[in-house]
């Protein structure tokens, strides 16, 4: 795990050096402060010179000068490293989510998602930039200050020294004891976040059933557990701080009485004992340091364990290493014996085969649970065939990569999701580089040009989140017009139009014909109106492809076709 995260210095391992360096020069410096108070008590003050007082007075303010500048450079530009790299994670950490397949958002809640990209690295910035320096400079530190406390004094050093030891152990104790806390801490913030989330998410759920003060309580038991969690890890850095101020105060008082018997007995002289009070503060700076980095290690450890169990946690699909681009496809597409199970135990489809000629439209029916939706995310390779193969013209779409093979299929659902923004951007959607022209036709073939010319600002209306300004024919349209402008050959159309009202469905159901023409195209749906004029109709169930024909094919056939629509129809 340390090299893992050491890897990440290396893009700036100048902005390493330079602050590095610096800390190491800022730390020397402050060392020489108690050299140069010891001469000037023991060397100056008895000749009365005070000409040369005021010379060394303002060389060693020169020195705190230097200091400071070092202490810039180790403040701002040792910040700015941890921030690239706390940045760099987080590049990466979503860059990996856009490559995890559905199965992974499947057992996966958002809120826990958006934690682990967010919360679980807010402290490894401090920890890249104070970890390594700060451990070094202090380490440093000790030994030179410690150094120096034996050439002024030996005995008052060794007796000093003796503290030490306690002073390591007691940080490890708690060290481990708020890895455990922060590590509780982190999976209370996520299930927090993810409670947020699900109740902005469905807040007209919520106010549609009156079930505000059932939230509200959910929410209370959340934040309180969250409160509690974060009690115990501050209940744990306080008994830190407060035993370990105890033990150096006790160090300081100590140094103050033994030194002060030394001077009495010529042992020391007073400039010596000063030196040595001040450098045995120095001595003690690294413990503070040192307990500020354990403050900070547990929580960016176990944010960057999760980080990494998000990182090392594997796509279901992915390209192999042999898949090529393929540029355009015609849209012949064959299911071949395929076989699908979410889980080992949980078969869904079983010895599927069927075959979509290019530009034939092709309708999945049947009862809910059958699988046909399944059938479908199966070809943009959402999910992996368990076993058998799809082939679209000929070639097993696992030897596509998955950009080519998704840039030639469009889906257009039932439930649309639309980007909080304008409706330019959500019809540019399809097509990043689209022109004004290309924007503007595609919402005419979707018949949405009069629509945008009522609204005020146009193609620039604000459509806010999920499109929740906009109707549900208006985001349907939305969609389609998005799918105009991606323009594939192969085109997925589920439910699209089941949940609108007659009038706009016929509109809606006008602008899918538009787009189908000349596409191969499949079709799910529950409403067999809607797909009565499709070249040929599946009919899915547990079984697998129970019938397949025209409409009046299967009408006639007495079927479970022929069941549905006397259901829906009553003949």
């Amino acid at each position: 795990m340390v090299r893992q995260f050491f890897a990440y210095y290396k893009p700036y391992k100048w902005l390493f050096i330079a602050d590095f360096s610096s800390a190491i020069i800022a730390a020397l410096l402050e060392l020489a402060f108690p050299l140069a108070l010891n001469r000037v008590i023991d060397d100056l003050l008895p000749t009365g010179d005070w000409k040369t007082i005021i010379l060394a007075c303002i060389g060693l303010f020169a020195l705190y000068v230097l200091s400071g500048i070092f202490h810039f450079v180790v403040t701002y530009h040792g910040h700015k490293l941890g921030i690239n790299i706390e940045s760099d994670m987080r590049k990466k950490s979503f860059d990996h989510v856009q490559k995890l397949s559905f199965r992974f958002f499947d057992n996966n809640k958002t809120g826990h998602l958006v934690s682990r990209m967010t919360n679980d690295l807010m402290d490894i910035g401090e920890i890249a930039h104070h970890g390594p320096e700060d451990l070094f400079i202090a380490l440093m530190t000790l030994t030179g200050a410690f150094g120096l406390m034996l050439s002024i004094n030996w005995q008052l050093a060794i007796l000093t020294f003796i503290i030490i030891p306690f002073l390591i152990c007691l940080s490890i104790y708690f060290s481990r004891k708020m890895s455990v806390a922060f590590g509780q801490m982190f999976k209370d913030i996520a299930d927090f976040n993810a409670r947020v989330e699900n109740n902005v998410s469905g807040i007209r759920v919520v106010q549609a059933f009156a079930n505000e003060d059932h939230e509200i309580a959910r929410y209370a038991e959340n934040n309180e557990r969250f409160r509690r969690t974060k009690l115990v890890t501050y209940r744990v850095m306080a008994w830190n701080a407060s035993v370990s101020h105890i033990l150096m105060k006790g160090v300081s008082i100590f140094v103050l009485a033994c030194g002060t018997w030394f001077v009495i007995n010529q042992s020391m002289t007073f400039g010596e004992f000063m030196a040595f009070v001040v450098l045995s503060n120095i001595f003690l700076s690294p413990i503070q340091q040192i307990n500020s980095v354990i403050e900070t290690y547990p929580k960016g450890v176990e944010g960057f364990k999760r980080f990494q169990e998000l990182l090392n946690t594997p796509p279901d699909v992915e390209d192999r290493e042999d898949a090529k681009d393929i540029e355009v496809v015609k849209g012949t597409i064959r299911y071949n014996n395929v076989h699908f199970a979410y889980e080992q135990d949980e078969v869904l489809l079983d010895n599927i085969n069927f075959s979509v000629e290019q530009g034939e439209t092709v309708a999945l029916v049947g009862p809910s649970g059958g699988g046909k939706t399944t059938i479908c995310n199966l070809l943009p390779r959402f999910y992996d065939v368990t076993a058998g193969s799809i082939t679209i013209d000929g070639i097993d779409i696992r030897d596509m990569t998955l950009q080519s093979l998704r840039q030639n299929i469009g889906i257009v659902q039932q439930d649309v999701f639309l980007f909080d923004g304008t409706i330019r951007e959500n019809i540019a959607y399809g097509k990043l580089d689209a022109t004004e022209n290309e924007i503007w036709k595609a919402a005419r073939q979707a018949q949405m040009e009069n629509l945008i010319l009522e609204m005020p600002n146009g193609l620039d209306t604000l459509i806010g989140e999920r499109g929740v300004k906009l109707s549900g024919g208006q985001k349907q349209r939305l969609s389609i017009a998005r799918m105009f402008l991606k323009n594939p050959p192969i085109l997925i159309l589920d439910e699209a139009t089941s949940a609108l009202d007659t009038e706009t469905e016929a509109a809606i159901q006008q602008a899918l014909a538009e787009l189908s023409a000349g596409r191969t195209t499949l079709v799910i749906a529950h409403r067999l109106a809607t797909i009565k004029n499709a070249d040929r109709i599946l009919v899915i169930s547990k079984a697998g492809v129970e019938e397949q024909g025209t409409h009046q094919q299967l009408l006639v056939s007495g079927g479970t076709y022929s069941r549905l629509h006397r259901a829906q129809y009553g003949r």
